[in-house]
């Protein structure tokens, strides 16, 4: 199978083999300012790259914003510029192959439920943080059926495929930064990979350096880091925090910098999440299994299940 996950940010791509490891591993510039056509032309082309390293069965596309993974189509995908964009039958006709095509919070945690961090658990909360922030809430290896309150369920299909999309929760209303959705203060805007190092670099004047180098920084003293990864924390926190209460998760596997910064980082997440909680009942925090992979393999689990069918 072959994957593809597009973010703002970068297109990561792999090649996944029958064992289900990725390999192959490749990762691409998005840059979506060149607009919605050029981005898409840039996947096809990533896929085009990743089907000459194999023979693949079928490809598995993942895509932030509103999916709707039935007819493969990117509803919203406002960071890329999409909207309404049949993404499966695109690239389906390029590849001539069978496609795929699903949310990257939902199959992140799809991978992670099937040979990851969640597959000895029932009931699990994944979490993405990246340039984008996405969840979803596993039970019994699938997305949990959601509403559309503005949380997207966290994990079902909800409205239209809408869900997951957890950086999208407003959680700073009087004087958030403006987010591209359109909207101020969403939680990207303070916890994302992005919003850290932009955050850092306004107070600091250093840029250039990763979000995970700003969390080395503030474990090693740096006030300013420490300033933004406590914030950063603890508006995910807030967030998460909601989510817990209503899906009662055994456990929270993150994906991402938090947790490629090391263990002290989930513990202390732990630890400030139990503090917002009432009830005793705090799930554990591990680490994703296929770290920021998660996307990629999931979607090559699609992949697979589409040629199965």
């Amino acid at each position: 199978m072959i994957a593809l996950q597009v973010g703002a940010a970068f297109i990561q791509g792999c090649v996944v083999g029958p064992d289900g490891s990725p390999h192959s591993r490749e990762r691409w510039f998005t840059r979506p300012e060149r607009g919605p056509d050029a981005v898409l032309e840039s996947v096809l082309a990533c896929a085009t790259s990743l089907a000459e390293r194999c023979r693949p069965m079928a490809a598995g596309v993942v895509l932030p914003g509103v999916v709707d993974d039935a007819s493969g189509r990117a509803v919203h995908a406002t960071a890329l510029g999409w909207h309404g964009i049949p993404v499966q039958d695109w690239v389906a006709e390029h590849l001539d192959l069978p496609v795929a095509v699903g949310h990257d919070g939902r199959t992140g945690g799809l991978a992670e439920a099937r040979a990851g961090a969640g597959s000895d658990c029932r009931n699990f909360l994944y979490v993405s943080v990246g340039d984008g922030i996405t969840a979803a809430a596993i039970v019994d290896g699938r997305a949990a059926q959601g509403d559309h309150d503005g949380m997207g369920g966290l994990g079902g299909t909800g409205y239209h495929g809408g869900t997951g999309e957890l950086g999208h929760v407003v959680v700073r209303p009087e004087d958030g930064e403006p987010c591209h959705c359109g909207r101020h203060g969403c939680l990207e805007t303070v916890a994302s990979t992005t919003a850290v190092t932009r955050r850092y670099a306004r107070m600091t004047g250093w840029r250039g350096i990763s979000a995970r180098e700003v969390y080395h920084r503030a474990d090693a003293g740096d006030p300013h880091a420490r300033v933004v990864c406590l914030d950063a924390a603890d508006a995910l926190i807030g967030v998460l925090a909601t989510a817990v209460r209503r899906h009662s998760p055994e456990r929270v596997v993150i994906a991402g910098e938090p947790a490629a910064a090391g263990a002290s980082r989930l513990t202390a997440l732990g630890a400030t999440l139990a503090g917002r909680l009432a009830s005793p009942a705090v799930p554990e925090f591990r680490p994703a299994h296929f770290g920021d992979m998660a996307g990629c393999v999931g979607a090559a689990f699609l992949a697979r299940d589409r040629a199965l069918e």
